[in-house]
């Protein structure tokens, strides 16, 4: 017994495939990077969360300061004052987590553990919606296993994992992520043949 396909579903999916088999080469390109990325941040793991901890110090301080800088001339602009007191307490925060680095380690824990549970059940429900399309989705959903798995241990070992743990499991997220873009890249490549 054979299901009739929807000539419209037909269609994206022809188009979906196509347009990740011609951009395969920048798929793999972006897995080598994350997984050379990650095997650094796995072989030094307490510098990798210092330096992550420092760049989202950075980060939010630049980012306020644009946002600042970007709604200044439009004081008239309804929420202005909300908006500029976001702006105030992002450059504040950049600014604790700059001069107090544990304290923002140990801040960046707990939101690291909200990240991997999030990009977890993402990447568990984008490997579903990919097992259409793709022989290798298996990749995917192992790497939102692997992020849930790591949120629990991060929470297990609360407080006194909260100074390597960051750059180790940012590492290994990373690994996990370059071989599923390395993976798909792969696959991606012999599509050709199907979507002509």
């Amino acid at each position: 017994m054979t299901l009739a396909i929807n000539p419209g579903v037909e269609a994206i999916r022809r188009r979906v495939l196509t347009t990740v088999h011609d951009h395969w080469k920048l798929f793999l390109f972006q897995g080598i990077l994350m997984l050379i990325l990650g095997m650094l941040a796995v072989a030094l793991p307490n510098i990798s969360t210092l330096e992550i901890e420092l760049l989202v110090g950075w980060l939010l301080i630049v980012g306020g300061f644009f946002r600042a800088a970007t709604i200044f001339g439009k004081r008239h602009m309804p929420g202005f004052w909300w908006s500029l007191l976001s702006a105030v307490l992002a450059v504040a925060l950049g600014t604790i987590l700059i001069a107090r680095p544990l304290q923002g380690v140990i801040t960046l824990t707990i939101v690291m553990t909200v990240f991997f549970v999030i990009e977890g059940v993402a990447a568990v429900l984008i490997a579903l919606e990919y097992r259409r399309y793709l022989r290798n989705w298996s990749w995917t959903l192992l790497s939102g296993l692997i992020n849930l798995v790591l949120a629990y241990l991060i929470w297990n070992g609360w407080p006194s994992t909260a100074t390597w743990v960051i750059g180790l499991y940012v590492g290994i997220n990373l690994i996990f992520l370059g071989v599923q873009l390395i993976m798909t890249a792969i696959a991606a490549r012999g599509l050709r043949s199907t979507t002509g």
